[in-house]
């Protein structure tokens, strides 16, 4: 099977962040964070724990308001119309958000209207299709982390918010998703993930928090 073609993104970015700056409690997270991302491009937030990764995906994702700068979707403010931005982004959390008390199956079926065509090809293409019919609560942590990506597969929103989506993954599941990322990225579609692990992710922008930004 031939490997997906590396992007090549376009000039103009889609999506910008200019000087935002976060606070969690009375804590100031992070400052004066700016990158922009063409369509197909994609940034990996570095940093140590405690850094702020997931407090700016989650602020790139619309959940929580900067105190400071802005974000621009189109040279627009991106959070000035919530539901519209709620459709442009897929975030899969450090917490995988599964209910325990629900099949594997009826887990997907409740991020959106979907066939059960379209749920069996996501459950395919993180290889879960033989736990379809399993209660979620006997996943281990790996299969869980496999279910939460799943929603990626059923996804058409042009920007990926991944934060840690390789822990708990064996290599061949880490595979597959650096091979449904290449594609997605080709079809134009951005990602920013925060990780501490690997992950492949080919002409990529490396954003540092808590220390010196490289791009």
């Amino acid at each position: 099977m031939p490997e997906p073609a590396v992007p090549r993104p376009q000039n103009d970015p889609l999506l910008r962040a200019r000087a935002l700056a976060a606070i969690r409690g009375e804590r100031l997270v992070f400052h004066d964070v700016s990158f922009s991302l063409p369509p197909g491009g994609a940034l990996l937030l570095v940093g140590p724990n405690g850094a702020g990764k997931s407090s700016l995906l989650r602020l790139l994702a619309g959940l929580t308001p900067p105190i400071a700068g802005e974000l621009l979707w189109k040279g627009e403010n991106a959070l000035d119309d919530p539901p519209l931005h709620a459709t442009r982004v897929c975030f899969v959390g450090h917490q995988d958000a599964i209910k325990p008390g629900l099949t594997v199956t009826d887990n997907l079926y409740l991020t959106g209207r979907w066939t059960n065509a379209e749920v069996l090809a996501a459950l395919v293409s993180v290889n879960l299709e033989p736990f379809a019919a399993l209660p979620a609560r006997l996943l281990s942590s790996g299969q869980r982390r496999r279910l939460a990506l799943a929603r990626l597969a059923l996804s058409a929103a042009p920007l990926w918010l991944l934060d840690e989506p390789t822990t708990g993954l064996d290599a061949a599941s880490v595979r597959r998703l650096e091979a449904r990322c290449a594609a997605y990225r080709a079809e134009g579609g951005m990602i920013v993930a925060a990780t501490h692990l690997p992950l492949d992710l080919p002409a990529a922008q490396y954003l540092r928090l808590g220390g010196t930004n490289t791009q």
